[in-house]
């Protein structure tokens, strides 16, 4: 059994050099890798690619890296809550690929099963589909879109072994599976480590065979990114 444990996350992440392309898993602020993204602003890494699913909220989660100019690209599904993404995205400063959020997590998907590409109806007749490949299949239209290539994919989880077993908690486990898949490199920081077989093998998630390098991190604030309460009775 190969133990993947790292002392910390900045043995986690000391490879990460500008213009990285990098997944990063969490929707909103939810099951986000807190301590990677705080890391990489400590680093101060420069001309990165993300890919996320949005870019958390100005002064949490990716907007650290927004508000410090580190990301010259998004690939995201979503702008949210995010008023910095906003203003770069409008002044040109920000280079930004939307894409549909299905898509999104397939072309994730398509890289960790060795898949190139993939063929999805959304987005056809669309701005989404200009200077694509589009195929006919059945009577109905689909959209070429490739794989992702990441150098790097980091995502968070609840629980996590020496052997980068994961399992995700809840709407934590979101995009952070299928991108642990996909990266070139996956660096998984987690809540609790423990030894390799203390985990029960039907609870993982995510097999340590995707998982290079694993940290237990530390102060985790899981912010809620828009709080609704129902007015009292």
């Amino acid at each position: 059994m190969i133990n993947k444990t790292v002392k910390n996350v900045s043995e986690a992440c000391a490879d990460i050099k500008d213009g990285a392309t990098i997944m990063l898993g969490g929707f909103g602020l939810c099951g986000i890798p807190e301590n990677c993204i705080a890391e990489l602003v400590k680093m101060n890494v420069k001309n990165l690619t993300c890919i996320s699913n949005n870019a958390g909220v100005d002064n949490f989660g990716l907007g650290l890296l927004l508000h410090q100019k580190q990301i010259k690209k998004m690939i995201s599904s979503y702008v949210g809550e995010n008023a910095e993404f906003e203003r770069q995205l409008l002044s040109g400063e920000l280079e930004v690929e939307l894409i549909p959020q299905g898509t999104l997590a397939t072309r994730c998907m398509a890289a960790g099963y060795g898949m190139p590409a993939i063929f999805t109806p959304a987005g056809v007749g669309t701005e989404v589909a200009e200077g694509k490949e589009i195929r006919n299949f059945n009577g109905k239209d689909y959209l070429l879109e490739y794989a992702f290539d990441s150098d790097f994919a980091i995502v968070k989880a609840w629980k996590g072994d020496t052997a980068g077993n994961l399992i995700y908690k809840s709407t934590a486990r979101n995009f952070n599976p299928m991108m642990a898949m996909a990266g070139k490199i996956t660096i998984a920081e987690v809540e609790e480590l423990v030894e390799a077989g203390e985990l029960e093998p039907d609870q993982i998630h995510t097999p340590g065979i995707y998982v290079h390098r694993i940290f237990e991190g530390k102060n985790y604030e899981k912010r809620i990114e828009k709080r609704t309460v129902r007015d009292k009775i």
